[in-house]
């Protein structure tokens, strides 16, 4: 099969090879990938940001057919239509597996960094870890909320927004594009976008963002923001921007939320009296659980959410990640299989 591999002689770089998977194990099926969206952390993994991973197949926003199962996999069937995300695998029986913060557990697997992902003609699934799509979605808009849609989701769930409150969404990009319509749409809050692009902050406008910031042109967006509404009641960081980060935590009201959800190399600035005082919280989100991207998919199936999708073929990945580190990319770019066919 044709995959995209990380380069062993070029760092942040991937090769399109011919790839042998192994035979399926005991829990594991085989999907024929149909999509696989690319998200800003597979720019990280090739570039080895968390390690060096030669060799390695990227790619978690994954949507394909099963193939093939094992003969004690129960969970699926062949023709599922199912998702390769991020959480590939957990441990199931920590802490954080049983309590229902599966994506914290220690022994993770990843797809498309510690195990083969979908940025491929097939991959290899842990069946009971792949989640069904449900009818009526689009694969391709699927492969989307596969990684950024559930992302969102679950930073905004974090947040504890309340419908008619007001949620500051930091970066319009792929991800932020997003959270704007899970916010104002399926929890029902105000949103204002922020985003040093106005070409993102019309599409932020667009899919429904109440308010829009552009702090090259207003100045200090922490600032701007408690002028026009008081402060957010709370924040979501999906920028890649430690400037982003530091003017979230001013930008909302006491006693409200910052959640960080983009992964700047920076080290924020954070100012201990303010957030002592206000009772600020800063907490981190990470991806979602199975059950949140079945909630993901479903808003997505029910048209509450419509991701921003452009397809693309495989052999054009290097291009992509090059329009990504150079902000050219508006919503999210999805590697079509059907290209190579």
């Amino acid at each position: 099969m044709k995959a995209a591999v990380v380069s062993e002689t070029h760092v942040g770089k991937v090769e399109i090879k011919d790839v042998t998977l192994p035979k399926l194990q005991n829990g594991q099926a085989l999907v024929d990938v149909e999509y696989c969206g690319v998200c800003h952390t597979d720019l990280h993994v090739i570039k080895g940001d968390f390690g060096a991973v030669p060799g390695r197949i990227p790619g978690h926003e994954g949507i394909g057919i099963v193939r093939e199962i094992a003969d004690d996999v129960t969970s699926l069937k062949v023709g599922d239509r199912v998702s390769i995300a991020w959480f590939y695998e957990g441990c199931g029986t920590c802490e954080y597996c049983v309590t229902g913060r599966e994506t914290f557990c220690r022994e993770v697997k990843n797809a498309g960094f510690s195990v083969h992902g979908a940025m491929a003609e097939q991959c290899i699934v842990a069946a009971d870890y792949a989640v069904k799509v449900p009818e009526g979605l689009d694969p391709a808009e699927a492969s989307s909320i596969t990684c950024a849609g559930v992302t969102c989701y679950k930073a905004i769930k974090v947040s504890n927004i309340k419908p008619g409150q007001w949620i500051a969404i930091y970066g319009c990009g792929g991800l932020g594009n997003l959270a704007i319509q899970y916010a104002k749409n399926v929890f029902n809050a105000k949103v204002i976008a922020i985003d040093i692009n106005d070409d993102k902050l019309a599409l932020a406008k667009e899919v429904g963002a109440d308010l829009l910031c552009n702090p090259v042109t207003v100045g200090d967006s922490g600032k701007w923001i408690q002028e026009q509404v008081g402060g957010a009641h709370a924040a979501v960081v999906t920028a890649v921007s430690k400037t982003a980060f530091n003017e979230a935590v001013n930008c909302v009201r006491a006693a409200s939320k910052v959640v960080a959800v983009g992964l700047p190399p920076e080290t924020m600035d954070l100012e201990i009296v303010k957030t002592v005082l206000d009772g600020i919280e800063v907490v981190g989100s990470l991806v979602g659980t199975r059950k949140d991207l079945e909630e993901a998919f479903q808003f997505g199936a029910e048209g509450k959410v419509v991701p921003v999708v452009h397809t693309r073929p495989l052999e054009d990945i290097n291009q992509i990640f090059q329009e990504m580190e150079e902000g050219k990319i508006q919503g999210r770019m999805v590697l079509d299989m059907h290209y190579n066919k």
